[in-house]
């Protein structure tokens, strides 16, 4: 035989008569003189919630969930603490200190709790576990979309799954998006002169949003919105992000406005800018950071140039870039990509014309440790950065305006910042980073590495 199970229901919500109060009853059992306690086995449990079903106020079932959960959560409380309400007992670990509120959205409505503070240490119940910061922001951006009728039929969906379609308030909503929009603002405003950044990554994606008109979306347009990113490795080693910005186009002045922004923040120390070619984003950095080496991201420029080749081709033309990246030194890296110019120009010409404008660009890396190159010749650690921004962005689809985008890439960017941080890799050794300062020497290295590359690309031109 199963045992009942036990539940705590203020009498008037299920209209029976109260029992009379015994006068030996302990106070600590007695929880006022209006709600006193009843325990309901199964089957009784079963006809009440039968009882609450069949109830045309949603009212009856809102209140009875927010009793329930309530004292589950003191409950807990009370096995966290160690003891009752002014009980006095061995096992108590710490004092109540007051209590504060929290709101919850559910099918039935929105539930007013109240989660006991603590003296020393804290307490968060179980049934109301933390939101990552993440999902905290995607909850606000679908039911910002959703209260001012903005949403489309993806975020409808997202509402009804979420089980808050009949409940949201607008005011709650409004109180999620006010605390996430306060640490984005604190995470991108913050203080970056502590340490040099000697590498920075910069890159940008896109999403949809909508512009002007009135707040509930009538006269709005929906336009692509360029979400700029910059991170960096630090003195240590260690991976940073180091800003973020939501604007209408990937534009020059942007760019500058954003490079300046991290400037302003502190940013110093860079001695390499990894990007793709883009126009505006090249002048941008050519006035901002001063004194920082250029390094064209080699994977861009590759999709550039064969963008020029004949398909067929591509496959080799493809391999024999890919030997400049191969050598053991700069030195080695400048000769291969003469000479790789030069073998492609005899049937390419337009594929050595822009080997030779950029030869400077897609060879900076070169400059520094030879152990950096993988990590610092093309973007694509950010572009992985990029795809989580994407990931999160594509379950909405069209966001309500521009600040709710920025809103969520900004807490998924702190994620991802966060667990940079607590990692136990770096991304470079905090001893190879002092090599960028270190005078170069010269490379015992013979010319064996170009005369063994250089073979390998006739062959294939050849073979074409």
């Amino acid at each position: 035989m199963t045992s009942p199970i036990v539940v705590y229901l203020p009498a008037r919500l299920l209209n029976v008569e109260e029992p009379p109060c015994e006068a030996s009853e302990e106070p600590a059992k007695e929880l006022s003189k209006e709600n006193h306690t009843m325990a309901l086995s199964q089957s009784a449990l079963l006809e009440v919630l039968e009882a609450l079903k069949a109830s045309e106020s949603t009212e009856v079932i809102r209140t009875a969930l927010q009793v329930i959960l309530q004292q589950l959560i003191d409950a807990e409380a009370t096995a966290f603490i160690g003891a009752e309400p002014h009980e006095r007992t061995d096992a108590r670990v710490t004092q109540r200190n007051g209590s504060r509120s929290k709101t919850i959205s559910t099918a039935a409505g929105d539930l007013d709790l109240s989660i006991t503070k603590l003296r020393t240490g804290s307490f968060f119940p179980s049934l109301l576990e933390h939101r990552r910061r993440i999902d905290q922001a995607l909850f606000a951006v679908v039911m910002e979309a959703y209260v001012t009728g903005t949403s489309v039929r993806k975020v409808d969906d997202l509402v009804k799954a979420l089980g808050a379609d009949t409940g949201i308030s607008k005011s709650e909503v409004s109180r999620i998006c006010a605390d996430l929009d306060e640490q984005v603002a604190s995470f991108a405003d913050r203080d970056l002169s502590e340490q040099a950044f000697p590498y920075l990554f910069l890159d940008a994606t896109y999403c949809k949003a909508r512009v002007g008109g009135a707040r509930n979306g009538k006269g709005s347009r929906v336009v692509s919105q360029a979400i700029v990113v910059a991170t960096g490795v630090s003195a240590d080693g260690r991976r940073e992000v180091l800003g973020f910005a939501v604007g209408d186009s990937e534009d020059g002045a942007f760019w500058t406005q954003f490079l300046r922004s991290l400037k302003a923040r502190g940013l110093a120390g860079t001695r390499l800018v990894i990007s793709d070619a883009h126009a505006g984003l090249k002048a941008a950095i050519a006035a901002v950071m001063i004194g920082a080496a250029w390094q064209r991201c080699r994977v861009h420029f590759l999709r550039n140039v064969l963008a020029q080749v004949p398909k067929g081709s591509q496959e080799m033309v493809a391999a024999a870039i890919r030997t400049i990246f191969a050598q053991p030194d700069a030195e080695h890296v400048r000769e291969q990509l003469d000479v790789i110019a030069t073998m492609l120009g005899r049937q390419f010409p337009k594929v050595e014309a822009m080997l030779r404008e950029a030869a400077e660009d897609v060879t900076a890396f070169a400059d520094f440790p030879v152990s950096h190159w993988k990590k610092i010749w093309s973007t694509n650690p950010l572009e992985r950065v990029n795809k989580e921004i994407k990931r999160r962005t594509d379950v909405v689809g069209v966001f309500p305006n521009p600040a709710a985008l920025l809103r969520l890439a900004g807490c998924v960017l702190i994620e991802v910042h966060d667990e940079w941080q607590v990692s136990d890799r770096r991304y470079l050794s905090e001893g190879s980073m002092a090599l960028i300062d270190a005078e170069p020497t010269d490379s015992d290295s013979d010319s064996k590495p170009t005369e063994i590359t250089q073979e390998v690309a006739t062959a294939e031109l050849i073979a074409s």
